[in-house]
């Protein structure tokens, strides 16, 4: 399956993704720097609203919005599933992030951090999205498939 053929008719702007991206990553620094469960917290909220598609409650995506038409950036479009699905993976790890920081599993946090932090940084920085090329391994891969 090719990346870029269409995997749903919903398009989203990818410049409001990696304007999200860089958030994350400064989010998860201030973790890894403070120690304090806010921005585990913060992050963990964040991606739900997005999740749940209450992007309006979304501090990320309103900061991004904000951003990329005060600068009048063009939207770029790409589809939204592959997207949707990396936005599910950051939503279990932000979760799992939040349990360990809270029983104070500091060494195994930090390495979740770490994670985190790299997939963004990929998405920031190079629009190389962790989560979409895992996406479209599981739709070559997938087992449950009909064969006509």
């Amino acid at each position: 399956m090719s990346q870029s053929c269409p995997i749903s008719s919903v398009r989203i702007d990818s410049n409001v993704v990696r304007v999200i991206s860089f958030q994350v990553v400064v989010c998860s620094l201030l973790l890894l720097w403070t120690n304090e469960y806010f921005f585990a917290l913060l992050l963990l909220f964040d991606f739900l609203m997005r999740a749940f598609r209450i992007s309006y409650l979304s501090p990320f995506y309103l900061i991004a919005n904000f951003f990329l038409s005060s600068f009048k950036i063009k939207a770029k479009y790409c589809d939204e599933s592959p997207k949707r699905f990396a936005l599910y993976l950051g939503l279990a790890i932000s979760f799992i992030l939040v349990l360990l920081v809270i029983f104070g599993f500091s060494t195994t946090s930090v390495f979740i951090v770490t994670l985190l932090i790299t997939c963004a940084l990929l998405e920031t920085l190079f629009d190389f999205c962790i989560g979409c090329k895992i996406y479209y391994a599981l739709q070559i891969l997938n087992p449950w498939k009909i064969n006509d």
